[in-house]
């Protein structure tokens, strides 16, 4: 049976990776880099509230009416039919309290499983190093283990193999929170965090060259790239409190 027990620290992939670590009672760390787990950590550094939404369940906008809240739209829709996406730079100047239903097809699909986790975070290159810190201060605690998940991206046709498409900025992203943290790691979680230690020097290089990084300036969205690869950036951790990201203790 595959397992990476008994290692303290794991790292898996997409969403049967969060349900199997779910599975575990694992606390899970949410690493979507381009863009949700960016997006999310932005607005709550800046104040914001966040209700993860994913992207294939009921019109997100009818339950954002239902919670008083705006909803997170396509980010060539801004401002045409709304203020917020995926974009980080559209969060950054969020009013604090504001509340925003963030629909993605990675990072918010794989926040589900939150109910079923003592501890759900959001992380990525930005809170990386903040990140550790919640996770390691929970691990000296608690007799739990973690699970650090790339979501990853989705082919728009899937294959034999499924629709999950290897993100490097996802695994680099993992990496790094899993580099900070001192507790043992599973030759997964290890390996993970030597990729980001033997390429943090080009981390922004890496992130902005990348397949995923290529597809989203080739749209138009540079910055969002460029805002995504700026390691320990913030130092707002988002954790699942109830159905919305809140900022840890």
């Amino acid at each position: 049976m595959y397992t990476q027990q008994p290692y303290r620290c794991r790292f898996d992939w997409g969403r049967r990776g969060t349900h199997m670590a779910a599975a575990r009672g694992d606390i899970l760390v949410i690493v979507d880099t381009l863009s949700f787990a960016t997006a999310a950590v932005t607005a709550v550094q800046h104040g914001g509230i966040i209700y993860p939404y994913p992207i294939h369940e009921d019109d997100p906008a009818l339950f954002a009416r239902s919670i008083g809240a705006e909803v997170a739209v396509n980010r060539h829709e801004v401002p045409s039919r709304g203020r917020f996406s995926l974009s980080p730079s559209t969060l950054q100047q969020i009013e604090p309290g504001t509340r925003v239903v963030l629909p993605s097809p990675n990072g918010a699909t794989c926040s589900r499983y939150a109910r079923q986790v003592p501890y759900l975070f959001v992380g990525c290159l930005v809170n990386a190093q903040a990140s550790a810190n919640a996770i390691s201060s929970l691990l000296e605690q608690h007799d739990l283990n973690v699970t650090v998940i790339a979501c990853g991206e989705r082919w728009q046709t899937p294959s034999e193999d499924g629709e999950l498409r290897v993100a490097i900025e996802d695994y680099l992203g993992a990496g790094a929170i899993l580099s900070y943290l001192a507790h043992e790691k599973s030759p997964e979680a290890e390996v993970c965090a030597g990729a980001f230690i033997h390429t943090q020097n080009r981390i922004a290089s890496l992130i902005w060259n990348c397949g995923s990084g290529r597809e989203l300036r080739a749209k138009g969205f540079a910055d969002d790239v460029h805002a995504a690869s700026q390691l320990n950036r913030y130092n707002t951790v988002p954790f699942m409190k109830d159905d919305h990201l809140a900022p840890w203790p």
